[in-house]
């Protein structure tokens, strides 16, 4: 096994994207106060599955139990019942368990990471006013270290391991979709209507639904999340000037590059963006080859709903499933770890494919490409093949969990971009901040 060294863990802490957009703690030591408290947790969701007769996986009747209690069983005792069958499935969970160092151990055997995972889908993230602690993602912070470790590394992009992690996040989803999630819509000092979030979460610029109601409104955690913001916080530039070309979405410019490949390496440093496997083989990406990229990820505090940067027609969607929580070991040993794992991401992880026709032939197709980065990883396409936008439209919403933006145009389209892109060699949270509706670049249009 390859000991996981301090610098090396600190290295591929500083690379998570978590970490980067302000949900998990900017150092590993807070991360693992967070996980020693998590521990009793995980030990009271025991006590409550043996209470149910659940004693534990490797009792002999274990299956037999969980299999009896059918569709009702939920798609964490669905994961622990592909544990058992699966003898792949189980050794990897249980050699990257093994190879999480001790110092940083919370989860003792794969019995323990089932309980783990049904507290966190039972319930929702608190707000925590201290910048240093902050910790809004804990399924993140429970498998930090998991995926760090080279079983972790090959678990995590293993087929029936992932579709399993995405079925228990769907479920999460839907209890942060639902009123029970409200509880943590509070004023006292762990809510997210506290002063302190009302600030860090610049509320002052969104549609506040009912404020002297309770909850203020909202009807549940991911209705918080992806709040609508007012108009007059993101004009849209210059909407009646085709050649500005504005932002989808709130952020920071990750990366922009030009001249994309249809095929690239996308797992070697420096992530070149591979058209074919961002686009999943649409029939159209040669149409983009020696286009443009354009790439800026989402912190917890920004707009999570995106619009179009152009008017035209919507003449394609679809929501393309990958993975969550997978990043690139390229990253591990580098400096500037924060810098690399998000262009792997725009090839493989969850990701949506809105495609909008401009009226102008040399501007042709630009794709919005929403990509979803751990937690939830949902995205949500709220426009249909042929309909018309207009420039600041909105075209879907993320709901809670990590999240990054693509636009990818065709080559000639971009005459130049109007913001810098982040300087080289720096973290991802160094990039320029952008605005969703405000000019990124100028499109030709002779």
């Amino acid at each position: 096994m390859t000991k996981l060294t301090t610098d090396a863990l600190d290295a591929r802490y500083q690379a998570h994207f978590g970490r980067v957009a302000g949900y998990l703690p900017p150092n590993r030591e807070a991360l693992d106060v967070w996980l020693r408290d998590f521990k009793q947790h995980v030990k009271e969701a025991k006590a409550e599955g043996v209470r149910k007769g659940l004693k534990g996986l490797r009792d002999e009747r274990a299956l037999e139990k969980l299999q009896a209690m059918g569709p009702q069983r939920g798609a964490v005792m669905d994961f622990a019942v592909l544990i058992l069958m699966d003898g792949i499935v189980r050794m990897y969970v249980e050699k990257m368990i093994e190879e999480v160092p001790p110092e940083h151990k919370v989860i003792d055997d794969y019995w323990d990471l089932i309980w783990a995972l049904m507290a966190i889908s039972q319930s929702a993230p608190e707000y925590n006013s201290d910048p240093p602690k902050r910790n809004f993602f804990p399924m993140s912070s429970l498998f930090t270290y998991m995926m760090m470790t080279p079983s972790g590394e090959a678990a995590f992009r293993y087929p029936p391991i992932n579709d399993a992690i995405r079925a228990i996040l769907q479920q999460w989803c839907a209890y942060l979709d639902s009123a029970a999630s409200q509880s943590v819509l509070n004023t006292g000092p762990n809510g997210w209507l506290s002063p302190s979030a009302y600030q860090y979460n610049k509320l002052d610029e969104f549609i506040i639904p009912n404020p002297s109601g309770p909850h203020w409104g909202w009807t549940s955690f991911n209705d918080y999340f992806h709040r609508e913001i007012k108009p007059e916080s993101r004009p849209v530039s210059d909407p009646t000037d085709p050649s500005v070309v504005v932002s989808a979405n709130d952020g920071k410019v990750y990366n922009i590059a030009r001249n994309v490949q249809w095929l690239d390496e996308f797992w070697i440093k420096g992530q070149p963006y591979s058209l074919v496997n961002m686009l999943n083989g649409h029939d159209d990406l040669l149409k983009f080859q020696n286009g443009d990229v354009f790439q800026s990820f989402l912190s917890g505090a920004d707009y999570h709903r995106w619009r179009s940067p152009i008017d035209g027609v919507v003449t394609y969607t679809e929501v393309v499933p990958g993975l969550m929580f997978s990043d690139d070991e390229v990253a591990g040993n580098d400096p500037s770890a924060g810098t690399y794992s998000q262009g792997y991401g725009a090839s493989v992880n969850t990701r949506g494919l809105v495609f909008v026709q401009s009226p102008h032939p040399s501007i042709g197709t630009v794709v919005v490409m929403p990509i979803g980065i751990t937690e939830i990883s949902s995205v949500t396409i709220t426009v249909a093949t042929n309909q018309p936008v207009k420039k600041g439209d909105e075209l879907g919403y993320f709901s809670y969990g990590g999240s990054s933006m693509c636009l990818v145009f065709q080559p000639g389209a971009i005459d130049h971009f109007t913001v810098p892109n982040r300087p080289p060699h720096s973290n991802p949270d160094d990039g320029p901040p952008i605005h969703v509706n405000a000019q990124i670049a100028v499109a030709n249009l002779s």
